[in-house]
């Protein structure tokens, strides 16, 4: 034995299993689908409910890529009672004859091996969102029930598995003159910490699709949510226009500066690239990138491509009709973004991401198949449409004026940690831990709670921003006023953060960060829901890298202080408080019980907003994630922004779901 064997052993170093043996038995080889149930996340992402709705997208997307290779064009997903999820399509279905090779049922070699699939040949799928070849098989490992029926070659054949391992072999079960695949599966609820679907996500993806694929209709039903009429909850997606229409939903609440969206379609170096934009007055750009319909969030080489070749052709249409003369200063690509609203999507046929969850495009050469396709049609548009063209470059004049006056009062904001020593709020409370991920800051609605919180808070870690009123609606303010906004200089300052890094000027600079958890805490009433909801927006669109890194959270203060006697109990909910009553009394009424209705914070003491909402072992924090991008950015729009129509019909439409006390 060598010496750093032995010194291996003798440290009890080599595999931490206490008796510092380290041998040929130590090493363990994960079979079949083995590895994926022992490291879930690696495959989907998480265990929560973000993993959760990734298993309807990886057998929708199987669809899906049956639609664009032509042979499908109804797909229909429902959330049983039970929720699970059956997904059934029209397409060729899973072939189903014997693989020499794996020695079994090509149904059971694509629902039970990883890396299996018709994704690698390239005759079968030329473009795909599924390249790996793990998708339907990961949904089968993570899943307690999963039976697969296919419709094919006149037969209806089935097999049925309970995590990934089947349980009987392929048989058939009858005949059909029909083709298509059904994909009934029930997650595992051993391994997700949710097991609940929500309609309102996998909505947005599927209408998502269905703009992205024009002609395939996409059906959702809950069978969870019945009618009076007997009838489950049902929605149909089916778009005529594709990203047209995609492009009017997501700009449906803003005032329209073109009267109709630009449309681009064409191919460079065999990558069909399909474009939508349309300027509005607003002042954020919303920018959804696609390729093979995966929302690449983080963008990549497609949309650097898309803007490369926006900034070249409107800077050098608006300086040859001499509308630039009299700019004293310079034009950014950001000025030509400003109040745009776009949606890029390129089918790639070998397509090169960061990691499974597929975020961000690597291919160069998509880059400048997209710059030379957009730069030709868009030098098309603007030479027949000059009026279109004239307001886009007045617009980005205005947008680089605004910008120009926006960047001098950013610089005042950023330059106060010069001017004024430390640099904080003077509300600021501060916490003695100069550790960031151990820290958090509480925004606090009003001096009063703010006090109050101050109090009651562990001085280490916890610091305490109280602000003032309602914040600035952001979705309604040029840049320069939000910078003027006391309330949001407050914010910047305190969390140590500015605008700009080196590969993108709008981009928030987290690398002094002082929190990496920001909670807004509020009252819980409609003024408080009215606050949280103005920040909210201003951190989606002014700091949305936090959201994006987790850093965000919603603190929830109990509702309800319940006392009878001695005994002493919060509630978070009608249904907590109802049950609570009900343990605490023989015959279920309040007599001799004391209920107190929390309306503010400032009717809790600081030991209660302590024990309640503060304390890390007790409270409860919801963290804000954006699980669909482009809807965000749409609703974000409506409820904020200036259109009352499509507002009123979304509370009209949600208004049986609100709980108003009395």
């Amino acid at each position: 034995m060598s010496e750093l064997e032995n010194n291996m052993n003798a440290s009890g170093n080599g595999n931490g299993n206490g008796n510092g043996t380290y041998t040929a038995d130590n090493i363990q080889v994960l079979e079949g689908l083995e590895a994926v149930r022992k490291r879930p996340a690696m495959y989907i992402g998480d265990i929560g409910i973000k993993g959760l709705h990734h298993l309807v997208y990886e057998v929708v997307d199987n669809s899906i890529d049956e639609a664009l290779a032509g042979y499908c064009n109804q797909i229909f997903v429902s959330i049983l009672p039970d929720n699970s999820i059956r997904v059934t399509d029209n397409g060729r279905s899973i072939p189903t004859g014997f693989h020499e090779k794996e020695q079994k049922s090509a149904l059971e070699v694509v629902m039970t091996v990883l890396h299996a699939g018709g994704k690698f040949d390239k005759g079968s799928y030329k473009v795909s969102g599924g390249l790996h070849g793990v998708g339907v098989s990961c949904v089968n490992a993570l899943s307690i029930m999963l039976k697969v029926t296919v419709h094919r070659d006149g037969k209806i054949f089935e097999q049925e598995y309970s995590q990934g391992k089947p349980l009987y072999p392929v048989r058939v079960a009858g005949e059909s003159e029909s083709t298509g695949t059904t994909v009934h599966f029930l997650p595992d609820n051993g391994i997700f910490i949710t097991d609940k679907y929500d309609f309102n996500i996998l909505s947005a993806r599927l209408r998502e699709l269905a703009y992205l694929n024009k002609g395939i209709e996409l059906t959702l039903t809950d069978e969870r949510e019945i009618d009076d009429n007997g009838n489950p909850l049902k929605e149909v997606f089916y778009s005529t226009r594709g990203l047209v229409d995609f492009i009017e939903y997501l700009d449906e609440t803003r005032e329209k500066l073109i009267p109709e969206p630009i449309y681009m379609e064409g191919e460079k170096n065999e990558i069909p690239v399909e474009l939508s934009m349309q300027y509005n007055t607003s002042f954020s750009e919303n920018i959804h990138s696609y390729v093979n319909n995966i929302n690449t969030h983080e963008g990549g080489t497609h949309l650097a491509g898309f803007r490369r070749a926006l900034t070249r052709t409107l800077k050098s249409y608006a300086e040859k009709s001499g509308m630039l003369d009299k700019i004293k200063f310079d034009i950014a690509g950001d000025d030509f973004r400003e109040g745009l609203t776009a949606v890029i999507s390129c089918k790639v046929m070998e397509p090169q991401f960061e990691g499974q969850t597929k975020t961000k495009l690597g291919n160069n050469e998509v880059m400048g198949a997209v710059d030379q396709l957009v730069a030709e049609m868009l030098s098309y548009y603007l030479e027949e449409h000059p009026r279109e063209a004239k307001m886009i470059v007045n617009k980005v004049i205005l947008a680089a004026t605004a910008r120009h006056a926006a960047r001098k009062a950013r610089e005042m904001v950023q330059r106060k940690n010069v001017l004024s020593g430390s640099g904080l709020p003077g509300k600021l409370a501060d916490c003695s831990e100069n550790d960031a991920s151990r820290c958090e800051i509480y925004l606090v609605e009003g001096d009063s709670a703010g006090g109050t919180a101050k109090q009651g808070r562990d001085r280490k870690f916890q610091a305490i921003l109280p602000l003032r009123g309602k914040i600035l609606n952001v979705e309604k303010a040029m840049q320069h006023r939000i910078y003027d906004s006391e309330e949001i200089k407050n914010i910047f300052t305190a969390l140590g953060v500015n605008i700009g890094t080196e590969d993108d000027s709008k981009a928030l600079n987290l690398e002094k960060l002082r929190y990496h958890k920001i909670i807004i805490m509020t009252d819980a009433d409609v003024d408080g829901s009215h606050i949280a909801t103005l920040i909210l927006t201003f951190f989606f669109r002014y700091m949305k890298e936090l959201i994006e890194n987790g850093y965000i959270y919603i603190a929830t203060p109990p509702l309800y202080q319940v006392k009878k006697g001695n005994t002493e109990r919060y509630c978070w909910t009608e249904d907590e408080r109802i049950k609570l009553v009900a343990d605490l009394s023989k015959d279920g009424s309040e007599k001799g019980i004391h209920i107190q209705r929390y309306k503010g914070l400032g009717e809790m003491n600081a030991e209660q907003l302590w024990s309640t909402t503060m304390n890390p072992q007790f409270r409860t924090l919801r963290q804000v994630t954006i699980e669909n991008g482009s809807e965000a950015d749409r609703v974000f729009s409506m409820l904020m922004g200036d259109e009352v129509p499509p507002r009123r019909e979304f509370i009209e439409r949600n208004a049986k779901y609100a709980k108003i006390d009395i």
